[in-house]
């Protein structure tokens, strides 16, 4: 499996896995919303995230939670932009930008991002792939069934597992037709997924290792966690570390997460594991 994505220059080794400190510049996120939809409050809590060892920042502005209220070019521009050109030019730190719009991925990879990463995998923007494959940036592109306002209205699958692998396996080579050299793969945990479709992929994660590219996991305080606890998100820090274990198990290379230090130690666990277990 391909383990190394190109950030401009460089290659980003995915050996070690990543971790990703979500960044919402959002009124309405699920998790965090209206607390970084300030400049000065989205810097103080970037510059928080690499304190506590993110590796990327993603950075969006536009909530993906079920039921969330859709926000215009403008407004999603207005929101990133200002952000992704100050964390570009004060930070030592990969950009990812959260958008599934292609004219918000272009400005702002030019304002200094260095990823994209889009929720749609090129679904809700025919012009993504092509815009994403002249920017020559890597791409993550995730599975979700359905738009977000109604994607959690009584979503079905035959076989989650199969029916998820297949759509990434062929968004891979639709990504690798359109010109888009480093693909990342997202099977988008709670987008269009039932709690159980949730755990059922969590649980076969390790199949998405066959597709051959990089694999991100995003459970971080998902309602997969605090529904069935029956806590609040920000009391899911536990929950999602355990989850993020397994995940490393199971294969991930990027965790995106809110709770970076937790996330990280998790990571450094994990790594002592796998060095134990080759000696």
């Amino acid at each position: 499996m391909k383990r190394s994505i190109h950030i401009k220059d460089t290659v980003l080794h995915l050996d070690t896995p990543q971790v990703m400190g979500i960044l919402n510049v959002t009124p309405d996120s699920f998790s965090d919303g209206g607390k970084y939809d300030s400049l000065d409050s989205a810097m103080r809590h970037a510059e928080k995230m690499m304190r506590d060892g993110a590796d990327i920042l993603d950075i969006g502005g536009y909530s993906s939670r079920p039921g969330a209220s859709e926000v215009s070019l403008l407004q999603e521009l207005a929101r990133v932009i200002p952000v992704v050109r100050k964390a570009a030019r004060n930070l030592d730190v990969v950009i990812s930008i959260d958008t599934f719009r292609s004219e918000v991925a272009q400005a702002a990879i030019e304002a200094g991002a260095h990823i994209v990463n889009d929720i749609s995998a090129g679904e809700d923007d025919s012009a993504m792939l092509d815009t994403v494959a002249k920017l020559r940036v890597p791409y993550i592109a995730m599975h979700k069934q359905g738009p977000p306002k109604t994607m959690q209205h009584n979503p079905t699958y035959g076989d989650v597992v199969k029916n998820v692998f297949d759509y990434l396996l062929a968004k891979k080579a639709e990504c690798t037709a359109a010109g888009i050299r480093d693909i990342i793969i997202d099977p988008g945990f709670g987008f269009g997924k039932t709690q159980e479709h949730n755990y059922t992929l969590l649980r076969d994660f390790d199949k998405l290792q066959e597709i051959g590219t990089p694999i991100l996991a995003g459970v971080s305080r998902k309602s997969m966690i605090y529904k069935y606890l029956k806590i609040a998100p920000e009391e899911a820090v536990n929950g999602s570390s355990f989850l993020h274990a397994f995940a490393l198990q199971g294969g991930a290379n990027i965790l995106r997460v809110h709770d970076v230090r937790e996330a990280v130690e998790c990571v450094k666990l994990y790594g002592q594991l796998r060095s134990k277990n080759r000696t």
